[in-house]
């Protein structure tokens, strides 16, 4: 495989949003969209699109990571672009149906096949910015996975951004592409300057994410990561892995924490960045106003090999599936 997200299956699914209708949705060849200039997602960024996995099983059959909420996710990205919202039904059958379509093309664990539906909108409309856009095209990619820190290190870098926030208030727990967009350039500076592989965004001192993964701090026998509100995303291994803490004995604590207190904690406490990719994947480092402090002894801590373990058993079939996060396929 290559890099992470560069090869597509030969089939993706399709359905669009036309006079107040969805239309039946369909399994095509993959090819490319053919689309007006006008098309509203180009000037007024009406797109949002979701991220997950689906695994092989030794028996032929693939599972479907936490589908449901996915689809229920996706459709409050919709909702708050005011973009045609998906049925549930609809979407989830595109999902199920590509991957039976594709049960083939999916590698054995610990490789996947990562699932990407996109709702774009489709208004042919220079004059929209301040309007919705009425039409629009649901999509669903699939794209055959490895790891995505390809790095090859065994921790994570991050760069404590303690300004500057990842994204809005408004839209922060929209999966969005401007959030994407808007923390590219941090990003992409603090790796040139500094060498670090994501950016922890702290706006005031206020401990929240990264680029692309929620942050956790995780203590022997407690984690703590900030609560649920509308400037992040609400991950699904976040949920996930907060879960399994709370049955594995762990305190989970979902509170406010400064940039402050996380410098105290990462002496006693590890951290992780959790995501769909990313899995549950160890910091060992932070950089912080130009010196650079060490999470613990700076390696993969226990905990956090501990809890990424009891979720990938669960996605591997290794162990029992006892929380209905898996939907069977084929």
């Amino acid at each position: 495989m290559g890099q992470f997200g560069t090869e597509f299956c030969d089939h993706f699914a399709i359905a669009r949003f036309e006079n107040n209708t969805w239309s039946s949705a369909s399994i095509e060849p993959l090819r490319p969209l053919s689309m007006h200039p006008a098309s509203h997602v180009f000037h007024y960024s009406s797109t949002c699109f979701e991220g997950f996995k689906a695994y092989r099983w030794g028996d032929g059959k693939a599972r479907i990571y936490r589908l449901p909420e996915h689809v229920s996710r996706m459709q409050k990205s919709a909702a708050s672009l005011h973009l045609p919202i998906p049925d549930a039904e609809l979407l989830a059958s595109m999902v199920k149906d590509l991957v039976a379509a594709q049960i083939e093309d999916i590698p054995a664990p610990p490789s996947s096949l990562y699932l990407r539906p996109t709702l774009i909108g489709t208004l042919e409309n220079i004059g929209a910015a301040a309007a919705p856009s009425s039409e629009a095209t649901l999509f669903v990619l699939a794209s055959p996975v490895g790891d995505y820190f390809a790095g090859g290190s065994a921790t994570l870098k991050l760069l404590v951004e303690d300004q500057r926030a990842r994204s809005t208030e408004q839209l922060g727990s929209t999966k969005t592409g401007g959030n994407y967009a808007a923390a590219l350039g941090p990003t992409l500076a603090a790796k040139e300057q500094y060498g670090v592989d994501q950016v922890l965004f702290c706006p005031n001192g206020d401990v929240q994410e990264t680029g692309a993964a929620n942050f956790l701090v995780i203590g022997d026998d407690e984690i703590i990561t900030k609560p649920l509100d509308t400037t992040f995303l609400h991950g699904m291994t976040r949920d996930s892995i907060l879960k399994l803490a709370a049955d594995n004995g762990y305190t989970v604590s979902e509170r406010n924490f400064t940039v402050d207190e996380l410098l105290e904690l990462v002496k006693t406490h590890e951290a992780a960045l959790s995501g769909t990719a990313a899995c549950l994947s160890p910091v060992g480092s932070l950089v912080y106003h130009g010196k650079e402090i060490k999470i613990r002894d700076g390696g993969p801590g226990p905990n956090t090999e501990k809890l990424r373990k009891a979720l990938q058993d669960i996605q591997y079939g290794l162990a029992p599936d006892t929380y209905g996060w898996l939907t069977e396929v084929g």
